[in-house]
């Protein structure tokens, strides 16, 4: 069913792909806490539902979507899919990193950053690894040579604020800093090149339109040695089908190794939703996302930004937006929106509406 929000079309004249592709109930502008599923992606989770419900098919079906998926994600990065590790969240693939640092390793990250990045390190304090904090603006000029690791977020889920990839990649370059890299609140809007990263992690349940359950990991291969593999299980094996029981250990020689055994449903719904945004184009989602969030911006009297983000200091603007139907959240006393594959510019209207 057509969205009743989403009557857009491209300079050629061409559908946008929200105009048939979404059904939002009211207007949607919470990406930055879960994205909508598409619709190939929400049919093909019915019909796996479906399956499971009557008994109708074996699992393997659903395991071979998570081969799409990362083979999805990693053309999504720039990468090849051997880089790729899958898993269920960030924290539970960051750990890994994490528990492999050696001991007294020095973390420098944001004073903002979101907790499942930065516990994981926090976490290792009794081997003697610490973690200091600096505004996310100052993290390139806050490194030097004593400077171990950086672990940041390229987008803020607090405030939106993009990362300058290209000062922090060079000062870590200059400084032999290891690059830690969450990209959940940007992956599916904004360009990335994983390759520029050491370790590149992404959960796929916000601007990657996929079910809660799914997340990717790229790591360099120069780093892949070092990460103890200690969830090890049998999806991590070289031959997954020959990987059921007894030993020797024998672990895929690639980034699989790092898997994790994967929900099934979760996975169906995730690889035909990375498939769709991949057609669309990454770039002409960030042309879309941010022309959108920066009419909201102009709206308010703001300068453009650089983000899908829009955080602005009006604290008690969420519930007037609910009682119009809108969608958006508060986080740090600021009311936050986040624009995406479904917005449109009659949503950008109808916000600023309520607001102004």
């Amino acid at each position: 069913m057509p969205s009743r929000n989403a009557a857009q079309r491209t300079s050629a004249g061409e559908a946008w792909p929200g105009e048939t592709l979404f059904s939002p109930a009211g207007t949607y502008l919470n990406t930055a806490s879960y994205g909508l599923p598409p619709r190939p992606g929400w049919e093909a989770l019915q019909a796996a539902l479906a399956d499971w419900h009557q008994g109708r098919t074996s699992w393997e079906p659903w395991g071979e979507s998570t081969e799409r998926a990362r083979a999805s994600w990693a053309r999504i990065v720039g990468v090849g899919p051997e880089r790729v590790a899958i898993g269920a969240t960030v924290a539970g693939l960051i750990a890994f990193v994490a528990a492999s640092l050696p001991d007294g390793s020095r973390v420098l990250a944001p004073d903002v950053e979101f907790t499942s990045l930065l516990f994981p390190f926090l976490a290792q304090a009794g081997r003697g690894v610490t973690v200091r904090t600096v505004p996310p603006r100052e993290l390139a000029a806050a490194m030097d040579a004593g400077t171990d690791v950086v672990a940041f977020s390229a987008v803020q889920m607090s405030t939106g604020e993009v990362a300058d990839l290209d000062a922090i990649v060079a000062a870590a370059d200059a400084h032999g800093t290891m690059t830690i890299c969450d990209a959940t609140q940007a992956c599916g809007w904004l360009p990335l090149d994983a390759g520029r990263l050491d370790v590149l992690v992404a959960a796929a349940y916000k601007w990657l339109l996929s079910p809660r359950g799914s997340a990717f990991m790229a790591v360099a291969p120069e780093r892949l040695e070092a990460i103890l593999p200690a969830a090890a299980n049998w999806f991590a094996g070289e031959d997954v089908h020959a990987s059921y029981f007894g030993p020797p250990l024998r672990l895929a020689g690639d980034a699989r190794r790092l898997d994790t055994s994967p929900a099934w449903f979760s996975w169906v719904g995730t690889a035909p939703a990375l498939e769709l945004l991949e057609e669309v184009g990454v770039e002409r989602i960030h042309a879309h996302d941010v022309g959108l969030a920066n009419a909201f911006r102009a709206g308010l009297g703001l300068e453009p930004g650089h983000s899908a983000i829009v955080s602005v200091d009006l604290p008690d603007a969420e519930a007037p937006l609910a009682e119009e139907g809108i969608a958006a959240a508060t986080r740090g006393g600021r009311l936050r929106t986040s624009w995406h594959l479904y917005n449109t510019e009659d949503d950008v209207a109808r916000a600023l509406a309520v607001l102004l």
